[in-house]
């Protein structure tokens, strides 16, 4: 079999700079949305700005992703209105959770999580709204990360423990490989 000649990856290298150009957006939501859990669950510091900002961030791809569709002023105004309005209910929900009779009830971990969990919704509620499947799938991915947080939270030092027994485990196996002696076939 040939080698491929480097002329026949640059089908495959242009459809990745297609696809990247066209859904950078979404991948950009999705990274900023994993690397929020990831640090979240890291860090154990609730990232409760982190989320705040990212809020009209989706909003406004919200928006992008479905400006090419109306197909006059009055239209674009009804989306860029509908979706302030979806996405200033969602902030005022998570502001909610920072009230001082709420504060007191629940600890920073909690209302973190919490506000994560209205941001999922109406991450998802917006994707469902511009029909846009895409976001849609990140409010999932977010709305998944709230156990997975909580649970790695509580697991944490299970986890480290597996982690321990795991590595000693393969420290010995490579400690009585290199004991062994050699098997010589003769």
């Amino acid at each position: 079999m040939a080698d491929p000649q480097p002329d026949d990856h640059a089908g495959w290298h242009i459809s990745l700079r297609g696809f990247l150009l066209r859904e950078w957006s979404y991948l950009l939501m999705l990274i900023l949305t994993v690397f929020g859990v990831a640090y979240t669950s890291a860090a154990k510091t609730p990232l409760t700005k982190y989320w705040m900002a990212l809020a009209p961030f989706i909003g406004l791809v919200c928006v992008i992703t479905r400006w090419r569709d109306p197909d006059n002023r009055e239209h674009h105004l009804h989306l860029i209105w509908t979706q302030a309005l979806h996405w200033g209910a969602v902030l005022l929900a998570m502001q909610l959770m920072f009230v001082a009779d709420v504060r007191r009830m629940m600890n920073a971990e909690a209302s973190a999580l919490a506000t994560l969990a209205v941001l999922a919704l109406g991450t998802f509620t917006a994707g469902v709204h511009v029909a846009a499947w895409r976001i849609c799938l990140v409010g999932v991915i977010l709305g998944f990360g709230v156990p997975a947080i909580a649970w790695l939270e509580q697991s944490s030092l299970l986890l480290m423990l597996a982690g321990i027994v795991i590595v000693a485990v393969i420290a010995l196996l490579f400690w009585f490989d290199r004991r062994a002696p050699s098997r010589t076939t003769t």
